[in-house]
């Protein structure tokens, strides 16, 4: 996975223009993993990353289907990978946050349950 073809899936994925992140050096040093899905051709058409705290929690973190590819279970079968991955490392939690839009898609596709959390808004 190169940072350019993430970076134009990031952008059609949160719809904001394309930008230049290094992925790959952020990818390695804050992630426990990552999982992404490629097209017959070979192009990136899906993503997920978990991040961790070095302990036993884990964050799914930019779950992200190319839109022509949407609607036939990747996005599912990226955090299936995902929750699999996490366990496998031993971890004992595994947190998501979403917008609201996406409730079926983590509750009732991908198992997770619903929790009070908080969150503090930084800029």
């Amino acid at each position: 996975m190169t940072n350019e073809e993430l970076n134009a899936l990031h952008a059609e994925g949160l719809d904001h223009p394309c930008l230049d992140d290094d992925w790959v050096t952020r990818l390695e040093r804050h992630s426990l993993g990552w999982v992404v899905a490629r097209d017959d051709d070979g192009q990136l058409v899906g993503f997920v990353n978990v991040a961790w705290d070095g302990g036993v929690h884990a964050f799914v973190l930019d779950t992200l289907v190319a839109a022509s590819h949407r609607h036939r279970g990747i996005g599912q079968a990226l955090v299936r990978r995902a929750v699999d991955g996490a366990r496998e490392a031993g971890c004992a939690w595994l947190h998501v946050d979403w917008d609201g839009g996406l409730d079926r898609f983590y509750l009732d596709r991908c198992g997770f349950v619903p929790t009070a959390a908080g969150l503090h808004r930084l800029r």
